[in-house]
């Protein structure tokens, strides 16, 4: 294939597919706890870890990540003390994030607005082999997190006061949660943009919902779904010319609506499997006591 003979377009497809893999792995817990959009916000606030990465002549997706990972952190103290203000503090702190990326940006002599539009919308085919090594190191970290502590974050996610009688240590796991999203968002950020990465998170995970029931295949089928869209999307915006994070993204929201469509047939099925299941089912009733079941008490 034309597309392999290029080096660029190799770490590209190679990035890609890692991005397909650990976002919707984290996307998954996200969508469990109703906080679809913290990747979103996350993104907001490593725009200033990106500008001060420029500013100090650092690299940008390291310092993204820290600044990211201390976002997180305030977002979840946040949730937890934030009380009827929290979403005040939250819309400040993204708001925040945003603006402090792009004055940092312009204040940096590295920094330009064409740089400002490859971490905001993606630039997939200009990740160099330094991101790359960056990019594996933090894959590696969020797939041992998503996949290593499944059980544990699953029963925190679906219910925090279940999971607390049952002796987990809950703030723990949320905290490694955001942080473990703060992670997957920096490592996203190159492929589809700081402000598309929280898509890549969501809708993969929402579209598997719709065709499955359990935990499990539902993480697999998310993680199926961010592959094939990752990977297709950055192979359409090779040859089609067209940037690679909308793409993708685009892509991700076309197998959700296919999916949803599909949904109400399977549901059907599964209604007359069940249906049909049940007819076989008889339920025995018993009959009257003999005369040897009665008991006596002797005189």
């Amino acid at each position: 294939m034309e597309i392999l003979d290029y080096a660029f377009m190799q770490r590209a497809l190679i990035a890609a597919l890692i991005v397909g893999v650990t976002a919707p792995a984290i996307g998954i817990y996200l969508v469990q706890r109703r906080q679809a959009l913290m990747g979103d916000g996350i993104g907001h606030v490593a725009l200033t870890g990106v500008g001060l990465g420029f500013l100090l002549n650092t690299s940008p997706i390291w310092m993204a990540t820290a600044v990211a990972i201390a976002g997180s952190v305030v977002m979840e103290l946040i949730r937890w003390y934030g009380k009827t203000r929290g979403d005040l503090a939250l819309a400040m702190l993204f708001y925040g994030g945003m603006a402090g990326g792009v004055m940092l940006m312009n204040l940096s002599d590295a920094g330009s607005n064409a740089n400002l539009g490859t971490y905001l919308f993606g630039s997939i085919t200009t990740v160099s082999p330094q991101d790359m090594t960056t990019i594996y190191v933090l894959a590696a970290l969020v797939l041992a997190i998503t996949i290593g502590l499944r059980r544990q974050l699953f029963a925190v996610c679906q219910d925090e006061e279940f999971a607390r009688v049952t002796g987990l240590p809950v703030r723990l796991l949320n905290l490694l949660v955001a942080v473990t999203a703060a992670v997957t968002v920096t490592v996203a950020m190159r492929v589809v943009g700081l402000l598309l990465v929280s898509a890549l998170m969501v809708i993969p995970v929402a579209a598997a919902q719709q065709i499955s029931r359990s935990f499990a295949v539902t993480f697999s089928v998310a993680v199926a779904i961010g592959v094939a869209v990752t990977l297709t999307g950055t192979t359409t915006s090779y040859y089609v010319d067209v940037p690679s994070g909308a793409t993708i993204v685009l892509f991700a929201i076309g197998l959700f609506v296919l999916f949803t469509g599909l949904a109400a047939p399977l549901a059907k099925k599964r209604a007359r499997a069940a249906a049909e299941a049940s007819k076989g089912c008889t339920l025995e009733v018993p009959g009257g006591r003999s005369a040897t079941d009665d008991v006596s008490v002797a005189g």
